[in-house]
Parts: C-alpha cells; structure tokens; sequence
C-alpha cells in the first residue's frame, strides 16, 4: 500500500519544483532501487499531461564502470546522455542509496575523470542551468542509519522538512533577496572564521521549494577575487564517500591558497581538479526551520536553519561571477551556540547574529516563524 506522503511529495514535486507543463518532456532518475516515488512521479507526470522518459542507475554497475573508463571513453557515455538531458524541459534525480561509501574504492584519479568529463559538464554545466530540475534523497534504512535516526523518525522528518510552507517560506525570503541585491561587502565572524568579499552586481536567488528538495535557502555569489580570510566550516561534509571534518580555507584575491581537514591530501586534490574549483562559485544562507542539526546529507544540511555554505566551485548561471569549474562542493558552517556562533554583516550592519536574523524585515525568516 502506498504511503499518502509519498503521492503527495511526488505530486509537488512535478507540479511546483520543476513546474511541468502540458507536452513537455522530463527525465525522471532513479539512483538505487527504492521505485515507490520513481513510479508516482512518472504518474504525476502524466497526469500534468507531460512526457515522462525515465532510467535507473545501479551504484555498484555505476562505479565499476567509472573505476575503468579513460577520459575519452567517459566524454563518449556524457555525449549520449548530453543529446537526451538537452531535449529535456524538466529533471528529477532520487538518489537512494543502500550505503553512502560505496564508491569508496574508486581510485582518486578515476573519480577526478569522472566529475572532470561527466558531472561536470552533464550536471554542473548543461543541467542546472538548462532545465528545471529537482535533485533529492530517499528516506531509507541507510539515510536514517546516516542520520542517527530510526528508520520511521527519519521519514517523519524527511517529510516535515520536504513539505513545508514554501508559500510562507518565499514570501519571508523576498527582503533577504532584496537586500543581498543592494549589497556590497559582506564579513562573517566566528570562531576560526574572519571572512570577507563582494556580492555587488551577482543578484540573488531565494529558493524555495524549486531546486533541491527540501529547500530553503538565498544564495548568490561572491565576486570571483574578491574572498579575503579564513573559514572553519564546522559541518562534517560527506564527498565522494568520505567524511571530510575541521575543514579549514584560507583565501588571498578570491582564490584558496591553503586547505586542511582531516583529509587534507584528497582536499587538495579535488581542489586541484581544475582552475575554478579553487574559487568559489556560492554565497547562501539557508532558513529551513525544520533542519536543526546536520545528518551528513549535504542536500540538508545546507538548508539549515542558523547556517550558511561557501561553495569552492561552479557558479550557478543565474548568480554567475564568472567561475566554472566540474566541482560544486557545499561546504557549510552552522552558527548557532551550541555550535560556536557568528555573526553575517552586509555593509558592515549585523544581519544575523548566532545563527538568528536581527534586522526587523528579516525576523520572519527565523525557525519559530516559518514553522
């Protein structure tokens, strides 16, 4: 029997994140084998009277084949799958995994052809930025595992984050996106963080229910040579399946010219992948009031309440500063107390201040009023 929530997510999912229109065509997903939502997508889909093309992926089938492949041979499967993604209005990605490090073995090189000739260009390059997509987990036993969570609270919180007010949510959004447009210089201050830079002229995007799911979050862009200081990003934040912690990032003229973490060799090598990916490409300060806590899930853990992410990598088309690259990594630190504070000021005002909005048109976007 299906559960309710499931038709009710896949129905927003089509209507309102990626907004299916009456003949146009979406690529529906499916990373592992949990098919109940794949199947009430490709239903809702009909019924918005779209074309639905669908493909599953298998994980271990997957990396054995990104384990082998050469460079030119991986620009040949991105081709096939560039002609299809370019035919497409919409795309819908479920990423549900049995086991977050399966691809843990793949040689480091073999994952840097890999992200350099497919991810890159089919997803950071051609996807995000020609179809309206939607990008999301699947509450199973290994997210749940990840999380600390029983398999049945997970799934109470998956929905509660997923299914909110995002009505309520754009409307609360609107003066931080006005307000990051009228920007210039913004510093953020906390314990291992002394950062400054420029957002004038990148334009904002409030998110709010039609990106990656759950939403909640404003994001632009830092102006490329303009990052000056040193974060401490206090979110562990799962990559290519490791764990990477304590990440630190110092920058000179926008670009990063020292990385640490407890991974600081792999760091450096994903850093390293090609030019921009040691530039950042995402400014963003996420808002979801049901996200309190990270669950090492970067599709969460950016949207929560009280935290920002400064993103080394690709720049979205629609907040462009001028940098690309085949990484979009998502690094986030979280401001409340219990995790240290800090404090976002934009033209030297405080904004927010431990994780909390002080500015009067700012406050409906603290937790207690978007619940």
């Amino acid at each position: 029997m299906e559960d309710p929530r499931i038709r009710k997510f896949a129905y927003f999912l089509i209507n309102r994140a990626v907004g299916l229109k009456k003949n146009e065509k979406i690529l529906i997903e499916l990373h592992g084998h949990e098919q109940a939502l794949a199947k009430a997508l490709i239903e809702e889909a009909y019924k918005a009277g779209g074309q639905p093309f669908f493909h599953e992926f298998d994980y271990v089938l997957e990396g054995a084949m990104i384990s082998g492949a050469s460079e030119q041979h991986m620009k040949d499967v991105t081709s096939y799958e560039m002609a299809r993604m370019k035919d497409m209005d919409a795309y819908i990605d479920i990423r549900a995994t049995e086991n977050v490090s399966i691809w843990n073995h793949i040689p480091d090189d073999k994952m840097g052809i890999y992200r350099k000739y497919y991810w890159g260009p089919l997803h950071l390059s051609q996807r995000c930025n020609h179809t309206r997509w939607t990008v999301l987990r699947y509450p199973n036993h290994a997210m749940a595992q990840l999380a600390g969570m029983g398999t049945e609270e997970y799934e109470d919180f998956y929905f509660s984050a997923c299914l909110l007010d995002y009505e309520k949510m754009a409307r609360a959004m609107e003066p931080l996106a006005e307000l990051m447009n009228q920007t210039d210089q913004v510093r953020i201050t906390g314990p291992g963080t002394d950062l400054s830079f420029s957002i004038q002229g990148i334009g904002s995007s409030p998110m709010s229910g039609n990106r990656n799911i759950p939403d909640g979050e404003v994001y632009t862009a830092p102006v490329k040579d303009s990052v000056n200081g040193e974060i401490y990003y206090n979110v562990p934040s799962p990559y290519d399946g490791l764990v990477y912690q304590d990440v630190r990032l110092t920058f000179k003229n926008g670009k990063i010219v020292k990385a640490s973490s407890n991974h600081t060799e792999r760091m450096n090598q994903i850093l390293d992948l090609d030019e921009g990916a040691r530039y950042i490409g995402e400014f963003a300060i996420g808002v979801n009031p049901v996200i309190t806590k990270p669950i090492l899930d970067i599709l969460f853990d950016e949207k929560m309440a009280g935290s920002f992410h400064l993103t080394p990598g690709n720049a979205y088309d629609n907040t462009d500063n001028g940098n690309h690259s085949s990484v979009h990594w998502d690094l986030i630190c979280q401001q409340t107390p219990e995790f240290g504070g800090g404090e976002i000021y934009f033209d030297n005002v405080l904004i927010r201040k431990d994780g909390r909005f002080v500015l009067d048109s700012l406050l409906p976007l603290n937790p207690e009023n978007l619940l």
